[in-house]
């Protein structure tokens, strides 16, 4: 198993946030589960500019923090929903003002992004 060489420090609130939020799709993931998107197909669709094994891996991640919990219906096809867990339902405030922050700063970001893009050309 994975050792770490540095150990993770987790004294401060951010950090923590950080390492249950972290990854580029973490927190859309969480937000379309509480849109009631559930199903792994679903998500998949939705985030269609991330890479299924990526999506996939956030999901193993965020079950294992206890976020979401996965729940398997019987039958074939088998059927596989995701449902936010009372501690994923508490990180809604923090993704919906991620939400906010980002729709009002988005045509500034966007310049920023395209004005470093010029320079490196």
């Amino acid at each position: 198993m994975y050792e770490r060489k540095i150990p993770e420090m987790l004294d401060c609130g951010i950090s923590v946030a950080i390492k249950v939020l972290g990854g580029k799709w973490k927190a859309w993931i969480i937000e379309c589960i509480h849109l009631g998107i559930r199903r792994p197909s679903e998500l998949h669709r939705e985030i269609s500019s991330a890479a299924p094994r990526v999506i996939n891996m956030h999901l193993k991640e965020l079950e294992d923090y206890n976020i979401i919990s996965k729940t398997v219906y019987p039958g074939l096809p088998l059927k596989v929903e995701y449902f936010l867990t009372d501690i994923g339902e508490s990180l809604m405030p923090v993704i919906e003002a991620m939400d906010k922050w980002g729709n009002l700063n988005r045509s500034y970001v966007t310049r920023m992004m395209e004005t470093m893009q010029a320079e490196e050309n």
